[in-house]
């Protein structure tokens, strides 16, 4: 199995690519520009694979542009970058100065410039190649946000810089609370990742992303060397069997069904009893958490789940 969490196929791979010295800021050096928003990151071989990953939690729009090649798709890149403030982390703007970093133009297929690529669950599609005015940006921008919405996606990214500040390399500081949990995700460590997300559990009850973290560290960790078609096979030949039913649930997860974990369990629960609905109830509601409280999938399944109880 992937380690990835929710399994993501066509996910970039750009194991290859070597480290490379970090790429100039938004614009260049040449135009004074800066990642000064929260939610944008200057990117490199370095740190591009990381921000993938970070899909998995909200998009990520990767802009990339050439300030000396076609100065106006700087302008772009730095308008989203405004956005990305104004949208507080519902998406994360990756800044690609194809002169700086060319190899990972190059591992993306850039045909031209300038060109915004939207990334979710680490799979990326076209969203923009065209130069817009802010205004008109933001309204396009705004209805892209709202049809994630719709589909439940309504996570946000946690600041990745602290109070203006930079780190020792000149990149904007990651949100100390995760770093160190994503770090260990980055790396494949499921293991550690765990403990460093419950870690931040145990010191704060009430962080909802490091509890979400968690569930979904804990999903990967439960689904480590699992064959998929040998766990379903077992799930069908014992319906009741709950081990059976929330592996399956879990990899579920992992390809991206999450009505049919959620489904898988709620059916569970109906035709359960004792220990083992209880054993089942409470790995939906772990999965609940996974996904986030407020996903409109996690609101069907709690309704679903009191029905199935009472």
């Amino acid at each position: 199995m992937s380690q990835q969490p929710f399994s993501r196929p066509g996910a970039v791979d750009l194991s290859g690519l070597k480290a490379a010295a970090p790429g100039g800021a938004p614009g260049g050096a040449a135009d004074g520009a800066s990642t000064g928003s929260s939610y944008a990151v200057q990117l490199t071989e370095q740190n591009f694979q990381s921000t993938l990953e970070a899909s998995m939690t909200a998009p990520v729009f990767l802009v990339f542009y050439s300030p000396t090649r076609m100065p106006e798709s700087a302008d772009l890149a730095r308008d989203l970058e405004t956005l990305s403030g104004e949208f507080e982390g519902r998406f994360l703007v990756g800044l690609v100065d194809i002169d700086a970093a060319p190899q990972i133009a190059q591992a993306m297929q850039i045909p031209s410039i300038p060109l915004v690529v939207a990334v979710l669950d680490g799979r990326p599609a076209p969203l923009l190649q065209d130069v817009l005015p802010l205004d008109q940006l933001r309204a396009q921008i705004t209805q892209v946000m709202q049809q994630l919405t719709a589909n439940g996606i309504a996570g946000r990214h946690q600041p990745r810089m602290v109070a203006g500040e930079a780190d020792a390399d000149g990149e904007p500081a990651v949100d100390p609370r995760y770093a160190a949990a994503q770090d260990a995700l980055g790396e494949g460590d499921v293991d550690r990742a765990v403990a460093e997300y419950q870690k931040l559990v145990d010191a704060n009850p009430a962080d909802a992303e490091a509890a979400a973290g968690l569930a979904m560290a804990k999903v990967l960790q439960r689904t480590q060397g699992v064959d998929l078609n040998t766990a379903r096979a077992a799930a069908a030949e014992s319906p009741d069997d709950v081990d059976a039913q929330t592996l399956v649930a879990d990899l579920d997860m992992l390809g991206g069904h999450v009505d049919d974990a959620f489904n898988r369990l709620v059916d569970l629960v109906r035709r359960t009893s004792g220990d083992d609905r209880d054993r089942a109830r409470e790995h939906l509601l772990g999965l609940f958490g996974a996904v986030g409280n407020d996903d409109p999938r996690v609101l069907r399944g709690r309704q679903n789940l009191a029905s199935a109880l009472f």
